[in-house]
């Protein structure tokens, strides 16, 4: 006699074994663990913002896991296209960064020093402040649209 589980609980993940439609572009996975994708996190988002947002807008329309899988491959195409331009340029930064949030649970604030040196290596080579700028600029422009608080009372009169 066997004991109840229920049915969420598996041994083992559900891995659909249909191909996709061909229709569907084929991607390859992105491949890399926590750490390097923790290190490139703000990147991707700058980089790929627009393929984010669409993704995003595709889930909100459609719970459907199959409606968004075009978008999904989107995304995932443009995070391996960054990933791989920062192996090109800026390998022992990057490499250095990520196995020192590894090292310290994926704390961000136990690796400064190892991001300030990625951050540097990415804003000379890949001239990521185009798109960080992209970014953060609305943000910049908000923040300096509102007015200065006064000084004085004698200002109120």
């Amino acid at each position: 006699m066997s004991s109840y589980q229920p049915g969420s609980v598996q041994t083992r993940p559900y891995v659909d074994p249909t191909p996709l439609p061909d229709d569907i572009p084929k991607v390859q996975e992105l491949g890399a663990t926590s750490g390097p994708l923790k290190s490139a996190a703000f990147f991707i988002g700058a980089y790929c913002k627009e393929y984010n947002e669409d993704f995003m807008l595709c889930k909100a329309e459609n719970r459907d896991p199959g409606h968004c899988l075009k978008e999904g491959r989107r995304v995932t195409r443009c995070a391996t296209n960054l990933i791989n331009k920062m192996r090109e340029n800026c390998l022992s930064q990057f490499q250095e960064h990520w196995s020192c949030l590894e090292r310290n649970n994926q704390e961000y604030y136990l690796c400064r020093k190892p991001e300030r040196s990625l951050n540097t290596c990415m804003f000379e080579k890949l001239v990521c402040i185009l798109f960080c700028l992209y970014v953060y600029l609305p943000i910049l422009f908000f923040l300096l649209s509102i007015p200065a608080p006064l000084t004085d009372w004698f200002d109120l009169l």
